[in-house]
């Protein structure tokens, strides 16, 4: 089946190997070697998740057009448009995507060799980095026309549409969990106020719509194996409209907890203020001048509201049956729900400190 997949795709040579590759939640990818001429060559291979991302025609434009972006101008700073920048492989009909006889969408990309992605800031230097080449990555984009690229998850990021999500799935218990995690519904009730923030200053116009890449995972982000430097954003899978303060706020999420994101222990979650230092210092530096002064003022509450939005997602797929992330057992989703309402709880009793760390830069 992949070898008749993978046929359907503009690349040479004769498949050698495949095998499972990466750890996301939504697509399944597989890594491809070519042999032609002696020479080896990798790929990536995935299949689309059509239940998270059911436009996948808009999804695959927006990549297409933004990669095609990204490529031109790492070219006019003097960067390898191939090495910084996916670039997707077209299929032999010259489609963006492979649609197989089980209606499944496929697309093919480059491998980009010799780099290794974390799941954790291995230390304060690569999240520092992680945080640069985010906020080079939204300042590269300042000029984009946002209004061209379409919206692949409408209200991914706006957190009162997520409570609302939240609500509903409450009021149909449709797997009868609702009574297995009260303490988690309660937390979130007691903290609605906080998902009003960045929406209702997006809708007020006083921070700015922008390109974003709205998944800001530390793990969306290749590092040179050997130098350590960050080296491309990947994962642009959501990438549309949206606010700063969503990709640096997901970015202080998933970088400054000090356990993994399915953690079961809770005890074992903390927040860690120096790697927020980091992260700050790499995104500010590499946004430069693009950013406003009202977006910096809200910098220091985005880690807090994304952590909480987060979990809410979390919770409501678990109440929903885990229609949404992949889960390996049934509390799957409750368990990265707790992980992540236990850092909310540990960054709020931070927020002067980090108020501080953003004056700072």
């Amino acid at each position: 089946m992949i070898k008749n997949i993978a046929s359907k795709f503009k690349v040479t040579g004769k498949l050698q190997a495949y095998d499972d590759f990466g750890n996301g939640h939504i697509n399944e990818t597989i890594a491809l070697t070519y042999v032609e001429n002696g020479v080896y060559k990798r790929y990536i291979l995935q299949k689309l998740n059509k239940v998270v991302f059911p436009n996948i025609d808009e999804l695959m434009e927006n990549i297409v057009k933004v990669t095609g972006y990204l490529q031109e101008k790492y070219i006019k700073i003097g960067k390898d448009p191939m090495r910084n920048c996916i670039k997707i492989i077209k299929t032999i009909d010259d489609g963006n995507f492979y649609t197989d006889d089980r209606g499944d969408m496929w697309r093919m990309m480059y491998m980009i060799e010799g780099t290794v992605a974390y799941d954790l800031a291995i230390d304060n230097d690569v999240f520092e980095k992680t945080g640069k080449i985010f906020g080079e990555f939204i300042s590269l984009l300042n000029e984009y026309p946002v209004d061209t690229l379409n919206e692949i998850i409408p209200d991914f990021h706006n957190t009162k549409s997520r409570f609302e999500a939240f609500r509903t799935a409450i009021k149909a218990n449709n797997v009868k969990r609702k009574k297995t995690c009260k303490a988690e519904i309660n937390f979130v009730y007691n903290n609605v106020g906080l998902c009003s923030i960045i929406v209702d200053a997006m809708d007020a116009g006083t921070i700015p719509v922008r390109v974003t890449h709205n998944d800001t995972k530390i793990n969306n982000v290749l590092m040179d194996a050997v130098t350590g430097d960050a080296v491309c954003v990947i994962d642009l899978d959501t990438i549309m409209p949206g606010s700063l303060l969503y990709d640096f706020g997901d970015g202080i999420r998933s970088g400054c907890n000090t356990a993994y994101e399915d953690e079961k222990d809770v005890s074992l979650v903390d927040f860690d203020i120096e790697k927020f230092e980091c992260f700050a210092k790499g995104f500010i530096s590499g946004l430069g001048d693009n950013i406003k002064k009202e977006e910096k003022d809200m910098l220091h509450m985005a880690g807090i509201i994304i952590t909480l939005e987060c979990g809410i997602r979390f919770l409501t797929d678990y109440i929903n049956g885990d229609i949404y992330f992949k889960t390996t057992y049934p509390e799957h989703n409750l368990v990265r729900c707790r992980t992540q309402f236990m850092l909310v709880d540990k960054m709020l009793s931070k927020i002067s400190e980090m108020k501080a760390i953003i004056a700072k830069y």
